[in-house]
């Protein structure tokens, strides 16, 4: 297969990142790339989709990440999995005996390690400059999900029309389930049975990296999780805390122990980010030296920092987060950053995601949640035209119009955007340029 047909199935057929931004698949192809990494090593406490989906459907998805490997002119591919995945481990290894470029690379159970930025480095040995993307080290990453929906798109013809995800916590019957998207997340949450709290939070995504939903928010292309925790719970209280308290508390409360950069996973790559300089600056209100401003930039967000390394609870993520989204909208950008080594003692600062776990309160809630290969029925979607990194879809369908599960109801904005298509069969009850609903019939 020529690499612009590839790219053209990934646009049309709606495949993006199955997880984090949702950056449009097709953007990351080129001939440029030496490597190609599938990352299923699945960081975040309690998220188990990835590594389920590529035990039960691992002759395709290394039959795609083969061939997506030689249409690029790749080298070589690598399956980063936690050496923990015994099972899946065992699998994969079978499997890529009839694929003499494909690898594996059994990393260490710790966090971050899903950062395609310390994939990168454990895998290949190569740095990804801060600021930088995989490709400037000729490396393409891909999370399993997407690879499985490539696959789907390149030989059976199924676009993407629904979204792996976990559905964990305070639920009687945890499940990894397909949901149509547009689904919302009380019609979701009800697959795994009751909610076993009476006050219950719903975190989208990790508790690390994850954002506080409700019963309303949408599944789309990038919902990887459902956790559902009490209001009261510790993972729940960070999510809600007041900014402008955490300031204060920065600036009246930070020791300058270092700890928060010194266990920082892209400082220890010898990226410029310095945590605990930024805390210092802000009580001391100090813009003598604006690299430690410039260098928030680089900062991943894993928010170790603040869920994990202050002894002091503090929260220099989220006081980071607030300069890198100012420099952002203001359009700066930090040139020439200054680069280091890296650590000499990098491994004995990786953490554990067994530590993580307790820490965070997590432990009860790590139980199997078995993989369910269907996707339930459901009645009405509200299927949102911006699932992704880039220009949002632009759907051509009217009020009214009779639509089936599969069809393309959205084109690719001009850009990087990818088309939508419908998730159940119906009629589109509204459709503008920021989302289509659809009701069954």
């Amino acid at each position: 297969m020529l690499i612009n047909e590839l790219k053209d199935i990934a646009r049309e057929y709606g495949v993006v990142g199955a997880g984090g931004a949702g950056f449009p698949s097709y953007a990351k192809m080129t001939e440029k790339a030496d490597t190609v990494i599938l990352n299923c090593v699945e960081c975040e406490p309690l998220l188990k989709l990835h590594r389920q989906l590529l035990a039960m459907h691992a002759e395709e998805i290394i039959q795609m990440l083969d061939e997506v490997r030689e249409t690029l002119g790749a080298k070589e591919a690598v399956v980063g999995v936690k050496d923990t995945h015994v099972h899946t481990i065992q699998i994969i290894t079978d499997v890529i005996k009839n694929y003499p470029n494909v690898r594996v690379c059994a990393v260490r159970a710790t966090y971050p390690m899903g950062d395609e930025v310390i994939l990168i480095y454990e895998a290949t040995g190569r740095v990804i400059k801060p600021g930088g993307i995989p490709i400037d080290e000729n490396v393409v990453v891909y999370n399993t999900e997407t690879m499985y929906n490539l696959y789907r798109a390149v030989h059976m013809q199924i676009p993407v029309t629904n979204k792996l995800v976990s559905i964990v916590g305070e639920i009687d019957h945890p499940l990894t389930v397909r949901i149509p998207l547009g689904t919302t997340v009380r019609e979701a949450v009800s697959l795994a049975g009751k909610v076993t709290t009476e006050d219950p939070a719903y975190v989208m995504g990790g508790p690390m990296m994850g954002k506080l939903g409700t019963e309303n928010t949408i599944i789309t292309k990038t919902t990887n999780a459902i956790i559902i925790l009490p209001k009261e719970h510790q993972v729940v209280r960070r999510m809600n805390k007041n900014l402008n308290i955490e300031r204060k508390r920065a600036a009246s409360s930070c020791c300058q122990c270092r700890t928060c950069t010194e266990m920082c996973p892209r400082h220890a790559l010898g990226h410029p980010i310095e945590p605990h300089r930024v805390m210092r600056a802000l009580a001391n209100q100090d813009t003598g030296d604006l690299s430690v401003y410039m260098n928030t930039a680089y900062c991943s967000s894993c928010g170790l920092c603040e869920n994990y390394a202050c002894p002091q609870g503090l929260s220099p993520r989220s006081v980071i987060a607030e300069f890198k989204n100012g420099l952002r909208a203001a359009g700066i950008r930090s040139e020439n950053p200054k680069v280091s080594e890296v650590a000499d003692d990098r491994e004995l600062k990786k953490v554990p995601v067994k530590r993580l776990k307790a820490k965070l309160g997590l432990y009860s809630y790590d139980v199997p949640a078995p993989f369910i290969d269907t996707t339930p029925t459901t009645k009405y979607v509200r299927i949102q035209m911006s699932q992704h990194i880039g220009a949002p879809a632009k759907p051509f369908v009217k009020a009214g119009e009779q639509v089936k599960k599969g069809q393309k109801i959205a084109d690719a904005a001009e850009g990087l955007s990818v088309a939508i298509h419908c998730s159940i069969d119906g009629v589109v009850e509204k459709a503008d340029e920021r989302e289509v609903i659809v009701r069954e019939n």
